[in-house]
């Protein structure tokens, strides 16, 4: 396992992805090429930048990419709160579980890496 591999906050949020996509697969054909693409695109977004930021060379850069998981995060919530609010998911309450706690996580990893533990 790589450096960011062992971070908890990177496997939940690999999770999420697997969750997300799976998700994904009942929205409506028409949605393929909006909602359904944000979607997917925003969940990958949140692990690979927390992988990305883990291999940078300073701190500052490690947060940098740590905080734009958090926004991916956030925009991945909005998505889905639509999603649920049009009727095309029922599953909102179980995946925004989780979403909440990788927002902890992340902000815990950030005042962590701030305070320079």
């Amino acid at each position: 396992m790589t450096g960011y591999e062992k971070l908890e906050v990177w496997q939940m949020s690999i999770e999420l992805v697997t969750d997300v996509y799976k998700l994904v697969k009942f929205l409506p054909k028409e949605e393929t090429y909006a909602l359904s693409d944000q979607i997917r695109r925003s969940a990958v977004s949140i692990p690979s930048n927390i992988a990305e930021g883990s291999s940078r060379n300073s701190k500052k850069e490690f947060i940098q990419f740590l905080y734009i998981a958090l926004g991916s995060l956030c925009e991945l919530e909005t998505q889905l709160l639509i999603a649920k609010n049009v009727g095309y998911i029922d599953e909102y309450q179980t995946i925004q579980t989780k979403i909440i706690s990788i927002k902890k996580m992340l902000n815990a990893l950030i005042t962590s890496i701030k305070r320079g533990r």
